[in-house]
């Protein structure tokens, strides 16, 4: 995932270099950090705008899988080969044929670099990809995989590039262009300035309405809101990390200045703190300490006060519109006196006045690790590090950029950190798979008591091929993580777009990385 924030004017050649909005043809967006390399078979480039560029066979919408440059598709009883009938005519952006060889030559890329892919589990299943015939392609997998459909409809890895871009045959060590077959083609890039997208004025799906974007590198926070007043830029999105570009107050200033309106997308996603349980000898090594944390966040608060209702209490790992997600589960609301007992019980105590807990001469000191860029996760923080100072939990708050989060996460140098589930293109399989993913979240369940148990479960759902069979083992799956509280959800969170009111078009995919831009245009 590569974090970053959104932001979208009306600037015009030259101009949009320097940020003035004017043209109603051309959107200027904001990014905090480069697009980086565009290579989608790779993950340091920004997925919005590799969104543009690069497509899949099939889309993950609100009603399914549907078509994309896969217009039909049949699966074996076996569910192990899949067979995709592709879309005729489509051309890459240098005028190279889409076709069933392109297909393999980009799967084969991909699984040619296993290793990187690992977090897929489609990565792992795939046996071969075979030519049937020009517009008929194959995909033979090693064992049923029921999220394969999904997989392949992500952003990336399993998109296409003209075979033109590969370097001997491949992508794992880099490209030589960036041309994909989506609604946008990236024409000029300057690292660490701006990188600008024309239209794909022969785009199978017809050309898209705004003929121009730049993708500009702007800091988010106050700079981005002084841009929006100016006029500079005018259309700003939450980023892929959950770190906001604008707090809730600027963005009402926007929407009470007329000129803005804010479109909200359902619950995207769930806003959580995850808990090191795999740091044995620490206090979230323990259950008990964990659900304390739980039971002290005002989840509440968080949502009406700090805010402003954009987002809704969390109780659970994932919102209830979540595939197989709708689980009775126990429910732990604010209980201060609750999160008290369960520490005392654990053999936490408060020795001769002190103000933070202690055990056989250990204090109860913990550290929480939130995006230096996000200015609702640190407020946030600051508030549950006061919740927590009335419970005896010494809470220390580091701020830091989201990629040395991310790293940290892999690594399991962290007590607490902030973090979200893929959502809702993804989940639950993606954010359940990362369970046992070492780049991900296994040292965050690695020291629950029954994690091979866990483990064991997570391997089964995703190779089922009865449907009332997955959904048990999700049940389970999910009763076992929140009885041990080592993802602590906070708020289900949305896309949040503040745009001009007079651009209309705007809707959401079924994924907080990507917007379809191509819909936009201006009345």
């Amino acid at each position: 995932m590569y974090a970053m924030a959104l932001l979208a004017g009306c600037a015009g050649g030259n101009e949009a270099k320097t940020g003035s909005a004017k043209s109603g043809n051309e959107l200027v967006y904001a990014t905090a950090k480069d697009i980086n390399d565009m290579n989608p078979h790779l993950y340091a480039g920004s997925m919005p705008a590799q969104g543009m560029v690069y497509e899949s066979l099939v889309e993950n919408t609100k009603d399914g899988i549907k078509p994309l440059l896969a217009e039909s598709w049949e699966i074996s009883e076996d569910g192990k080969v899949y067979t995709f009938h592709l879309r005729k005519g489509v051309k890459f952006h240098d005028g190279e044929p889409f076709n069933a060889e392109a297909v393999k030559k980009n799967i084969d890329a991909v699984q040619h670099n296993a290793k990187k892919h690992s977090w897929i589990k489609l990565s792992t299943k795939i046996a071969s990809c075979n030519v049937k015939d020009e517009y008929t392609v194959e995909l033979v997998l090693s064992e049923p995989y029921y999220p394969t459909l999904v997989e392949l409809s992500m952003t990336r890895p399993y998109v296409f590039i003209s075979p033109k871009n590969f370097i001997d045959g491949e992508t794992k060590d880099g490209v030589n262009g960036y041309k994909g077959t989506g609604p946008y083609r990236l024409t000029e890039h300057k690292v660490d300035q701006y990188a600008a997208f024309e239209a794909n004025e022969n785009y199978w799906g017809g050309p898209p309405k705004v003929k121009k974007m730049i993708a500009k590198v702007l800091p988010a926070g106050e700079t981005t809101f002084l841009a929006l007043q100016k006029g500079e830029v005018n259309f700003v999105f939450t980023d892929d990390r959950g770190a906001d570009s604008l707090d809730v107050e600027a963005m009402n200033k926007l929407a009470n200045s007329g000129e803005y309106q804010i479109v909200r997308s359902e619950a995207m996603n769930t806003k959580m703190i995850a808990a090191n349980s795999g740091k044995t000898g620490h206090p979230v090594h323990e259950t008990a300490v964990r659900e304390a944390i739980w039971y002290s966040i005002d989840r509440e608060t968080i949502s009406k006060q700090m805010l402003n209702g954009t987002e809704t209490p969390a109780h659970t790992l994932f919102s209830p519109n979540v595939h197989y997600a709708n689980v009775e589960l126990k429910k732990r609301g604010y209980d201060v006196d609750k999160a008290k007992k369960l520490l005392e019980e654990a053999g936490w105590t408060l020795e001769n006045g002190s103000a933070v807990r202690t055990k056989n001469g250990s204090k109860l000191a913990v550290k929480l690790y939130y995006d230096v860029n996000s200015s609702s996760q640190k407020s946030q923080a600051e508030f549950i590090q006061n919740s927590l100072k009335k419970i005896g939990i010494q809470l220390e708050l580091v701020g830091e950029e989201s990629t040395s989060i991310a790293k940290r996460r892999s690594t399991g140098d962290y007590d607490l950190l902030f973090n979200q589930t893929w959502g809702l293109a993804y989940d639950p399989q993606n954010t359940i798979s990362a369970f046992t993913s070492e780049s991900s979240y296994l040292h965050t369940t690695k020291g629950m008591a029954k994690a091979d148990e866990l483990y064991k479960k997570i391997e089964e759902v995703m190779v089922s091929t009865n449907e009332e069979a997955r959904k048990s083992l999700y049940a389970d799956i999910l009763t076992m993580v929140h009885n041990e509280a080592v993802f602590i959800p906070i708020t289900n969170g949305s896309v949040t777009v503040v745009a001009p009111k007079r651009l209309k078009g705007i809707s959401f995919k079924q994924t907080q990385y990507e917007l379809p831009f191509e819909q936009m245009y201006f009345e």
